[in-house]
């Protein structure tokens, strides 16, 4: 097994939602390779070890989720100021294995173009297949941003009633955090907002951990996590069959679309901060 990037090492991870700890006391898992165990410490605390080693790791609790880190963090969990809305239903939960890095969970999460032909019906449909060109940046604060992206969703959210062009913007905080906003179909002036924090268990494992913060027209937790659970159970079998299962850095080892262009700039972004881990490196 190679040796975990820096960079991964000192960031925060989503480990376990918080409800299964409570629900069990106890939870063990894997976090870059190594086995850890996670107990509950009093009703709102939780203790982190790593079982290598023995040694105590940081622990924080955001967004339903226990986060820990295998190194010495220099900056906090990522924030998502939306989760902090007084107005929205806020979800997490449904965490969910797959077999495949979770560098290309991320590249799928953010591909708008395969929506028609593995989310049929929901997040598209054809013959709605063409991607608009939209503008990809990275900020001063060292995060990609996909804006003006719009697509045909005939249905884009347990409260949408018929389809139309949805407006959506991406966000890449970190090299396993991702986010996207899209426009809400009852209140068009706000977005819904979705995170997944992947959990890197292996470089060719990982688990999706979900963090949703919808305004609650006609919503509960209930029929919102049912929806994500479906869309994600469409997503799941292709990322299972990637071949390679680890994510390709080289532009040239496949064959970019126009509507890759987020993908293009999140491969970049990884090999400028030196992520090699669940990746394949481009040659040198």
């Amino acid at each position: 097994m190679s040796r975990p990037d820096p960079i991964l090492v000192d960031d925060w991870h989503a480990v376990v939602a918080l409800q299964i700890l409570r629900a069990r006391g106890a939870f063990a898992t894997r976090l870059l390779g190594i086995r850890i165990e996670i107990d509950r410490v009093g009703s709102d605390d939780v203790g982190v070890v790593r079982c290598d080693t023995g040694a105590a790791l940081p622990a924080r609790i955001e967004y339903g989720y226990v986060f820990t880190s295998l190194g010495e963090p220099d900056r906090d969990v990522v924030h998502f100021p939306e989760w902090h809305e007084a107005d929205r239903l806020c979800v997490s939960g449904s965490s969910v294995g797959v077999h495949v890095s979770g560098l290309r969970a991320v590249e799928n999460f953010l591909d708008l173009g395969h929506f028609p032909f593995v989310h049929t019906n929901y997040l598209g449909v054809e013959p709605h297949t063409e991607v608009e060109p939209y503008r990809v940046t990275v900020t001063e604060e060292n995060e990609i941003l996909a804006t003006e992206c719009r697509f045909f969703q005939p249905h884009s959210s347990p409260s949408a009633a018929g389809g139309r062009m949805i407006d959506y913007e991406y966000r890449v905080c970190r090299p396993y955090t991702a986010c996207l906003y899209k426009i809400n179909p009852i209140e068009p002036a706000r977005k819904d907002f979705i995170a997944l924090l992947l959990q890197p268990v292996t470089e060719e494992r990982c688990v999706v951990h979900p963090c949703l913060a919808y305004l609650p027209h006609g919503l509960d937790t209930r029929s919102l996590r049912a929806f994500q659970q479906l869309i994600f159970g469409q997503d799941r079998p292709i990322l299972e069959n990637q071949v390679p299962k680890r994510l390709p850095l080289d532009p040239r080892a496949e064959i970019p679309a126009r509507s890759d262009a987020t993908s293009l700039a999140y491969r970049r972004w990884l090999t400028a901060q030196g992520v090699t881990w669940g990746a394949i490196p481009a040659p040198a």
